[in-house]
């Protein structure tokens, strides 16, 4: 059983301000996730920015048939850079997600660190290999395509 990493990353065409404005509210959560995924917060109340120690509770389907409950702690912050979030109960043995903003020429770069663990062991670990990693693929590319269609496609600096 091992620990699975995936990084990926996005020029974003916005201002440091505008970025960390949208992906620190939890409540845009939905607009970056693809819709046959059922995502639905249910922690009521939440306020409009995150901040260490904040639960959020939300219902998904990773799969077709199945909905589960997913439990999130916002473990660090620090404003304008960086937030983790952490599974407290959900779908994975482990999942450690890293959201990294820092600023670019012309916009910013934001990179997530994703450390996950599958459940089921070395079952979990094949079906990391055949559907989960490609599935993880699928929601990031879905949130960058909803990004650009946010802030449109990045200015690549003239040369």
């Amino acid at each position: 059983m091992g620990t699975f990493r995936l990084e990926v990353s996005q020029k974003v065409n916005a201002s440091m301000e505008e970025v960390w404005d949208f992906i620190s509210s939890p409540r845009n959560l939905k607009f970056i996730t693809p819709e046959h995924m059922g995502f639905d917060i249910i922690t009521p109340n939440l306020p409009e920015k995150m901040y260490p120690g904040m639960m959020v509770e939300y219902e998904v389907k990773p799969f077709a048939g199945y909905k589960t409950k997913w439990l999130t702690e916002i473990t660090h912050v620090r404003d304008l850079e960086f937030f983790v979030d952490e599974q407290r109960s959900g779908p994975y043995k482990l999942w450690h997600h890293q959201h990294h903003i820092k600023p670019i020429e012309n916009g910013v770069l934001m990179t997530d660190i994703v450390h996950y663990i599958p459940p089921m062991g070395i079952i979990g670990n094949m079906a990391n290999a055949i559907l989960i990693r490609k599935q993880l693929n699928a929601i990031f590319e879905f949130r960058r395509d909803a990004l650009i269609r946010k802030y449109g496609d990045y200015a690549y600096p003239a040369v």
